[in-house]
Parts: C-alpha cells; structure tokens; sequence
C-alpha cells in the first residue's frame, strides 16, 4: 500500500470541496472495496476523506410515499428495515444475497453502488486492463472470461458490474442524490449513474470530481410479488454470474433487471413488454445485442432458465 493522508469531513459540503482540491483524494466509508484494491496498488489515492461521521446514515419515508435511504446506510441495516422488506422486498433479498454477514456490516449504501468490477484482468496488475490503466488494453478479450459481461460491452472492455444491490435498485427506479464541490445538489436516475465502458472503461459512473453521494431515494412502492435469484459457482459470498430481480405487480405489469450479464445493473423496457410471453420472450428481449464469448455464452441459456425458475417461484407463491 503506498503512503496517502487522511482527513475526517465535518461536513458534506466539506467533504466535496476536499476531494475537488486535492488530485487523487477519495473518500472512503466502510472501506470493503477500495482498501482492499489499495493494497493491491490497483486504487493509489493520495488522500483519504473519512466521511463516517456526516449523519448520512437514516432511512426516511418521504412525502411523497417513497423512501430515502442515506448513503452510509450499511447493508445489513437496509436490508433489515422493516419498510424495505416489506414494500422494497427485492432490494432486502438483493443485499442478502450479496457478500457476507461481515462485510455487510460494513459495507454501505453509496460504497456498494460505487464498488469496481471483479473481472481477473483488473485485479490482475501483471495484464493489461483498460480500466486499471487507460489505454493498455483488454486482457479478457482472448482470456478466461467466463464470469465477464455478455451486454454493454465494448471492444475496450467485457469487464461485469458486481453489485446485487445496484440490481434491485435499477429494477425499482431509484434516484442517486449528491453534492458537488460548489454544493449544487442533483438527482440522477439510476439508468443514467453507471456508465458503459465504450473508448473510457475507466470512467465508470456519471459523478464529476469532488461530487459525493449523500442518499438514495427509492419511489413509492408498486407492491407486489418480489423475487431475487441469484446463480452462482457457490451458495454463500460469491459474484453472481446470472442474477435476476422481478417484480410482479398486483395491476398485472411486470419488471425485470439483470446482474452478472452486463457492463452496469441491466434492464430493458422490452424485458419488462415481453413478460406475459414467459422466459424464453423475456430472455430474448433482454439479451437482444448479446455479444459472448466461447467462455461465458453460456450465460444466454442461463438467463432463460434463471427466469423460468422465477415464474415457477412467482406461481407457487400465487
């Protein structure tokens, strides 16, 4: 781990004007991804900004019926709350499905949405890997690719996004709320926050230097059966290679997202139109511009049948 100074924010406005003045400065939370990542010299900041002591860690019900959930919520108190699981109960399957009791302990809202892929190439500092280093290309693309991105992907990168969490977030439309350096706050839709690789794998998400995320707010609920199915080479704290949220309303509509398939947390309108033709539709129209290698075009089959486990799920429960 190279040597790097620390500060603790007093504020968020505080908090955003630091990481805008000083080149290479981070913040850090509970620290699961990015620690780990420095002691491997793939994350070098120069600068730590603990943000641990803002008071960005409630879960409020909003005026309009929705829930805003601050950015260092840690996942085991989101999946926990009793309003989530009862009304956003694919988000509370979601994070339980996703690393360990330990880390969820510590890991948190805003930390889980900005965690890195888990693609080898990347974690790999010997292979070259656009996202570590710009510019020194793709080690996955003649590689073990097998857990790697099957949508969303560019000749630059076929890099996965990790989180289960950003899964069930994508599927429920939430709005990624922060601060900039000059404190304007902005809203952006959770479609709009990860970003595909194409030429610039290394920018990953939509938040400018400086901006810093202070919660996430989620819109009232439509109810329903919820479901999270997650595949994956063991039971217990691995990424998925196929995972799936849906949810079936009590109005008849139905929404799906996808993880472990694509670039960012994955979902189509034409999934969502195609869902009272069943699964082989709806995995067609969510894998339509699929582009797979020899390793990982299993994962096309894999969708359908993940899927078709869902309605069973969904009929059992009717």
């Amino acid at each position: 781990m190279r040597p790097f100074t620390y500060s603790r924010a007093t504020s968020v406005a505080d908090a955003a004007k630091s990481a805008a003045s000083v080149q290479g400065a981070r913040f850090i939370a509970g620290g699961t991804n990015l620690l780990d990542l420095m002691k491997l010299q793939i994350e070098t900041p120069t600068h730590l900004i603990d943000v641990n002591h803002l008071g960005l860690d409630r879960i409020e019900k909003t005026a309009d019926g929705g829930l805003k959930i601050g950015a260092l919520v840690r996942n085991t108190d989101l999946a926990a709350d009793r309003t989530v699981r009862s009304d956003y109960a694919v988000l509370s399957r979601a994070l339980l499905a996703g690393a360990s009791g330990q880390l969820r302990n510590k890991a948190t809202t805003a930390g889980n949405l900005l965690q890195r892929t888990r693609c080898p190439y990347f974690y790999d500092t010997r292979m070259p890997c656009n996202k570590r280093r710009p510019g020194s290309g793709c080690g996955a693309m003649q590689g073990m690719s097998r857990s790697l991105a099957i949508l969303g992907v560019s000749d630059a990168c076929i890099a996965q996004h990790p989180s289960d969490m950003a899964v069930a977030m994508r599927l429920l439309d939430a709005q990624v709320d922060t601060m900039g350096a000059d404190g304007t706050a902005r809203s952006i839709p959770i479609a709009d926050f990860h970003r595909l690789p194409g030429d610039t794998p290394h920018v990953e998400t939509a938040l400018q230097s400086g901006e810093i995320i202070t919660s996430v707010t989620l819109p009232k609920s439509i109810g329903g059966t919820h479901v999270y199915r997650k595949v994956r080479d063991r039971a217990s704290y691995a990424f998925a290679l196929v995972s799936v949220a849906a949810v079936f309303d009590a109005k008849g509509g139905t929404r799906f997202a996808f993880g472990g398939i694509g670039a960012k947390p994955w979902r189509t309108e034409a999934a969502d139109a195609a869902a009272k033709s069943g699964a082989k539709a709806v995995a067609q129209a969510a894998l339509n511009g699929a582009r797979t290698t020899h390793h990982n075009d299993f994962k096309q089959a894999l969708v359908e049948r993940t899927l078709a486990s869902i309605y069973r799920q969904k009929e059992a429960r009717a």
